[in-house]
């Protein structure tokens, strides 16, 4: 699989994008952020959680298809 990219155009793996939304959510559990900075980091954790899905669909199909062709042998 390739590197997902965001709107941005930074190019992030499954890990790379799980940690980053780890610490998004840290943050925003953590208190202390602003009006602003809470809505910047909910909607970036959005974004994370959306590249780390479409890892996990794009895992799901690749193991489905080997699957599929086992059963077919």
């Amino acid at each position: 699989m390739t590197e997902q990219s965001t709107e941005t155009g930074e190019r992030l793996n499954y890990e790379q994008a799980r940690e980053e939304l780890i610490e998004v959510v840290r943050r925003l559990e953590g208190g202390g952020t602003n009006l602003e900075e809470s809505l910047a980091l909910w909607e970036r954790g959005e974004k994370l959680a959306q590249i780390c899905q479409s890892w996990l669909d794009g895992a799901r199909k690749r193991l489905d298809a080997v699957i599929a062709e086992d059963d077919g042998s």
